[in-house]
């Protein structure tokens, strides 16, 4: 029998998410970078008085709700905001409108292992440029290879540094494509992309709710460009892709920066403390703006000490792909797990 499927399908590898846990589990899950503490209470009273008559009708296929409380925050006009399901969508949106045969698809490695799977759908060609080991972005070779869309994930993962905002520049000035910053962690941090989005047509920012928000249940992302940019996204975007639920919730969960920002200090500052607990056992700990840590342990034996602490039903992430088969990322959970986590590699270094 002949395959049912298009010969890039058949030979392409797909997306491997983080494994998730049964509900009820007695897991310690450290491995998907999701926030460990829950929604803004306002996302509470939207569920709790949500109009269940009103989902006989479809949503707003502009998610307007949300799209007004996103400029709001940010000081964006709304016209300049597309919705997603999840910034995965948006994401596939752009391979969708922009790559093909001979347009191709450049990014640094190690980084989101999505793109190469959304380029590979299309199909498209792509170009995986080597980060040296300090993570200094390869600007030069970026610009030579001149993709028809360049993912730069910032903060990136699974390094967790931030690519400066010169070098953003530099790609929107020189390159001839979509420059695409994937800022899925910028809540972590104080630097944005938004001024190069404003200053170029040719820039996306795209952001989600899931880290940040503690919204990763609800699938809800955005980007952000010029509408002559998001003119071609939207001929091929679902009309209805968003459920008018995600859009309520999502408008109170943004609209509540204080909440938003609590979490944020209170994971930050776990950040810091488990970062220095994970040196004196002699791992070797990247700097990061993220929710969470890429490590090396003393011994390189990443795989061993991650399927024993899988054992033990803590879940951290191991990437057994070049540059990272001796590291480890882990997830910032909260004082608590990081302590279990802490007590269980003890024994393992």
């Amino acid at each position: 029998m002949g395959s049912f499927f298009r010969s890039n399908v058949d030979a392409m590898t797909g997306y491997i998410p983080g494994e998730q846990p049964k509900p009820g589990s007695k897991i310690i899950k450290l491995n998907s970078n999701e926030n460990p503490y829950p929604p803004s209470p306002a996302v509470e009273k939207v569920l709790q008085s949500f109009d269940w008559k009103r989902l006989r009708r479809y949503s707003d296929p502009f998610a307007n709700e949300f799209r007004n409380a996103v400029g709001e925050v940010l000081n964006v006009p709304p016209d300049w905001i597309i919705v997603g399901n999840g910034s995965d969508e948006v994401l596939n949106l752009v391979i969708r409108a922009c790559a093909g045969v001979e347009r191709k698809v450049v990014y640094p490695m190690p980084t989101y292992v999505l793109y190469r799977t959304l380029a590979s759908m299309q199909p498209a060609e792509f170009i995986e440029i080597p980060y040296p080991e300090d993570y200094r972005l390869p600007v030069e070779e970026i610009i030579r290879a001149d993709g028809a869309i360049t993912f730069i994930a910032t903060p990136n993962s699974p390094s967790g540094h931030i690519v400066p905002l010169e070098d953003l520049r530099s790609l929107a000035t020189n390159l001839s494509g979509v420059l695409v910053v994937d800022e899925a962690y910028v809540d972590f941090t104080s630097e944005d992309a938004l001024s190069i989005v404003k200053e170029f047509d040719n820039v996306i920012s795209i952001r989600t709710l899931s880290k940040g928000y503690s919204l990763a249940g609800i699938r809800l992302g955005f980007g952000i460009a010029n509408p002559k940019l998001l003119a071609g996204l939207y001929k091929i975007k679902d009309s209805y892709n968003i459920d008018a639920i995600a859009c309520a919730i999502g408008a109170a969960a943004m609209l509540d920066q204080t909440y938003k920002n609590v979490c944020i200090e209170k994971i930050t500052t776990s950040r810091e403390k488990l970062a220095s607990e994970l040196r004196e056992l002699n791992f070797r700990v990247w700097d990061s703006q993220t929710n969470f840590l890429l490590v090396q342990p003393p011994r390189n034996n990443a795989e061993d000490i991650y399927l024993k602490l899988k054992a033990q039903g803590i879940l951290i992430r191991y990437f057994k792909q070049p540059g990272l088969e001796n590291k480890l990322r882990i997830t910032i959970g909260t004082d608590e797990q990081n302590q279990e986590l802490i007590a269980s590699l003890i024994p393992l270094v």
